[in-house]
């Protein structure tokens, strides 16, 4: 596979607030090939555990290799779908609950490249990316390494 993008800036610290992504969109609107934009937010979920209510998740990474996988990730959906840009965002550090961890943006000239390629980036992201998650779970400072689903 060639590789004909520079590699992006992926990791952000600490949730990825709406005021960033608000700027991710607007930025693109003079960008007028574009007929679609697809979005993917993950979002930080207080799941009930044993021991309490998940306040939120804590995420390291091996930077480097993540930064290859992600690169990867990007250029095999640049070669799967027509697509006009992409764009993915990962946290580091705490996220609490019900702030946005990843952010995924995809563009296109048609709503279907869009919609696909948004999901299998996502689904790469959770099966590929080494990022790993601590939940924090209740007041006693317990933790639970996540499980990618």
């Amino acid at each position: 596979m060639e590789k004909n993008h520079k590699p992006r800036k992926v990791f952000v610290e600490g949730p990825i607030s709406p005021d960033f992504i608000a700027k991710s969109i607007a930025s693109h609107q003079s960008k007028t090939n574009i007929g679609a934009h697809a979005i993917f937010l993950g979002q930080i979920r207080a799941d009930e555990k044993e021991g309490g209510t998940v306040s939120g998740i804590e995420y390291t990474a091996y930077e480097d290799m993540a930064n290859d996988v992600f690169y990867d990730i990007r250029e095999a959906a640049f070669a799967k779908f027509e697509l006009t840009c992409l764009h993915i965002y990962h946290s580091l550090g705490l996220v609490p609950t019900g702030e946005i961890s990843l952010f995924v943006f995809v563009s296109s000239p048609h709503r279907r490249a869009a919609f696909e390629a948004s999901e299998f980036i996502v689904e790469e992201i959770k099966n590929k990316a080494p990022i790993f998650g601590k939940e924090l779970i209740g007041e006693a400072g317990d933790f639970r390494w996540k499980e990618n689903r």
